[in-house]
């Protein structure tokens, strides 16, 4: 029965057998050091010349990278390895023999690892980086779950806009037009009514032509809505879940954080709660800093960073002006010219991960909205029928999936979080 990598260490001193990659090899005089990888993690297997059969031998020393095999051998704790076990083979069996590999054991550019991004994630990096990836999207849904948060999947396919019209991708539903989504928000919002607590996971897609380090043109986004929940208490949930899934990851991705040297000290201080500045005292720490900003403006990513050297964690802005936010962001009932809203920035210059607000529950005030805004009312007639039939306090937030990945793992850019990723000038593989 075949066993895997990350089990070994449950087989010391007996023999096993386990499926694995060659990832790489090395030979000194009479012993070969096959570098193994199975998924679960990588192991060396040392090949003593005098105690195989000469045929496997031979067969070991001419194997190409990436070669598939079967491979039998005893564990041994060695505290010099890695994983501290090391596997002494003494029989291996040769799925495939593979061509010779594209991805070699050297620098390549980016655009050449992009085009082979399919053969790139079995690097130990790239599934550092899926491995983390995987254990963050774990560690959000259990804590919703736990905070009694139901899962709804909304539509991909959307008659209408969340966030504007000018970033949608269009596409035909037979004989009507439809768009891909760029937020399950709204989906969610009626969701809650009936729910009361409820998230979305799911692909979101933005037609943006930017080639930053931040952007993707598809990812992922959670967004949670919350019946009878205010803008303040919103907040509280947002920096409880991340800190939660920082500490986890810390916990539970010790190994991988060290494969690419992230530097631990500084996510070890990301606990709730965080601090607070308004829009209004952001503007005037640029200003103090040296950066001109205008009342009235959006923030950018200099901004957005200067901003978080002030913090030992991330920091929530507030009180944006409602003419840089969404339609259906709730303006202060004691200042209409800010909203309700929050966007959450990371530390080291990885921006907003999180954006959130109150929404407007006054059926009169979201009509004005719709008309500032040239939406049609008839392709938005449900969602004000929200605030028609039992209309309460509510709020939500999303959570970008890829840029807290790539916060979490020390990343330069966003392509590395996701398996596939689809940029500006990219669509393959």
């Amino acid at each position: 029965m075949l066993t895997t990598i990350s089990k070994l260490s449950t087989h010391e001193g007996e023999k096993v057998r386990l499926g694995a990659w060659l990832y790489n090899k090395r030979s000194s005089g009479k012993i070969l050091f096959l570098q193994l990888r199975d998924g679960t993690g990588f192991i060396q297997g040392v090949l003593l010349k005098k105690q195989v059969e000469p045929a496997v031998w031979e067969q070991a020393k001419e194997l190409p990278q990436e070669s598939s095999l079967y491979v039998e051998g005893t564990v041994r704790a060695d505290e010099r390895a890695p994983s501290g076990y090391e596997l002494d083979v003494t029989g291996l069996e040769v799925i495939q023999a593979a061509d010779e590999y594209p991805i070699a054991l050297k620098e390549h550019g980016v655009e050449f690892l992009m085009d082979h991004r399919h053969l790139w994630i079995r690097s130990p990096r790239q599934r550092a980086i899926l491995r983390i990836r995987a254990e963050i999207i774990r560690q959000i849904q259990d804590w919703l779950d736990r905070e009694q948060f139901t899962l709804v999947d909304p539509p991909v396919l959307t008659p209408s806009s969340c966030e504007g019209t000018t970033n949608l991708f269009h596409t035909k539903y037979f004989d009507e037009d439809a768009y891909l989504t760029q937020s399950g928000q709204l989906y969610m919002e009626a969701a809650a009514m009936a729910l009361g607590r409820v998230y979305s996971f799911g692909p979101t897609f933005r037609a943006e032509k930017s080639k930053t380090r931040r952007h993707l043109i598809e990812f992922w986004m959670i967004e949670p809505e919350m019946a009878f929940v205010d803008h303040d208490q919103s907040l509280q949930v947002q920096e409880g879940l991340l800190s939660h899934v920082v500490q986890a990851v810390l916990q539970n991705c010790a190994v991988e954080l060290e494969v690419l040297g992230r530097d631990t000290a500084a996510l070890a201080n990301v606990k709730a709660p965080f601090p607070r500045i308004t829009y209004d005292e952001a503007v005037e720490l640029l200003r103090r800093e040296g950066m001109p900003f205008e009342w009235g403006e959006d923030f950018g990513a200099p901004h957005e960073t200067k901003i978080a050297e002030s913090f030992d964690r991330p920091v929530f802005i507030t009180h944006y002006p409602t003419e840089v936010k969404a339609f259906y962001m709730k303006p202060d009932p004691e200042r209409p010219e800010v909203a309700l809203c929050a966007d959450l920035i990371a530390p080291e210059g990885y921006g907003e991960i999180i954006g959130g607000s109150q929404r407007i529950d006054d059926p009169k005030l979201l009509e004005q909205r719709f008309e500032e805004h040239e939406l049609p009312l008839e392709a938005y007639g449900w969602y004000m029928d929200l605030r028609k039939y039992g209309s309460v306090p509510h709020s939500g937030f999303g959570l970008g999936l890829e840029r807290t990945v790539a916060w979490i793992c020390g990343l330069d850019h966003v392509r590395e979080t996701i398996p596939f990723p689809r940029m500006l000038n990219r669509l393959y593989p």
